[in-house]
């Protein structure tokens, strides 16, 4: 293939274009705030299933005590009905009085342990509500820390973007100059060799892999037209000569 030595050295501004996109698709793809926010919402996840499980107790807990304290409401109307009957004095058999004290006596023990059971549910509850107060507190605060990480996140990427997108220009421009045949067998070798296809031969050395070339390579080079198209016999990467190449 040839090409003249102008286009050949436009393919080495195409290839510096190509690697910057390259690095800032690198960048945006692994920006710091990715792994934050990724962190930050598992968090938030299990701050709020705490949450949810912290106002099931408290609702639970309150019905549980609105039972309890109709419990002992129930006892306590039953045990004065019982109190005002025995105040009445309309119960005269022994018998029967000996029945209604007794069953008033029975009645102050079961409220006794109903308001128990009132107290302790009650002392439940406070402490869910609590809990409830203390994780509504911190999935705010996570929230916060999501929104914060999320609008440093969405800057930089905006960031990335608009250089990309001046750069995409700037890279449609140059290739746009340059043979299509070249750029075709270009677009190729980058692909198939990590996204350099083209290298500059700089003192006898090959940038794309780095490797000095023989002497034999060096000739072949040497002897060549100025508008042909060399190859890397190392990486097969197309070799652009210059005037620090050292041929």
């Amino acid at each position: 293939m040839n090409a003249a030595p102008a286009d050949q050295i436009r393919l080495l501004d195409v290839q510096a274009l190509d690697v910057r996109l390259t690095q800032l698709a690198h960048k945006r793809k692994n920006l710091p705030e990715h792994a934050e926010i990724t962190g930050l919402e598992a968090d938030l996840k299990q701050q709020r299933d705490l949450l949810i499980a912290a106002q099931t107790e408290d609702s639970d807990t309150a019905r549980e005590q609105t039972k309890a304290e109709q419990d002992v409401d129930q006892v306590r109307q039953r045990a004065a009905r019982d109190q005002k009957r025995l105040d009445s004095g309309a119960v005269t058999s022994p018998k029967d009085l000996e029945n209604l004290q007794r069953e008033i006596v029975s009645l102050a023990r079961r409220q006794s342990d109903l308001e128990d059971v009132v107290l302790e549910v009650m002392e439940r509850r406070e402490s869910a509500q609590e809990r409830v107060t203390e994780l509504t507190e911190r999935v705010s605060s996570v929230e916060a820390k999501v929104a914060d990480a999320t609008t440093r996140r969405d800057t930089v990427v905006s960031e990335i973007d608009a250089e990309a997108g001046t750069v995409g220009k700037e890279r449609e421009v140059i290739a746009g100059s340059v043979p299509a045949d070249l750029l075709k067998l270009y677009d190729r070798l980058r692909q198939q060799q990590g996204g350099v296809g083209a290298a500059r031969l700089f003192q006898k050395r090959c940038e794309g892999c780095r490797q000095e070339l023989a002497i034999t390579e060096l000739n072949e080079i040497r002897a060549a037209a100025p508008d042909t198209v060399v190859r890397c016999e190392n990486c097969s990467r197309i070799l652009v000569r210059t005037p620090e190449s050292g041929i």
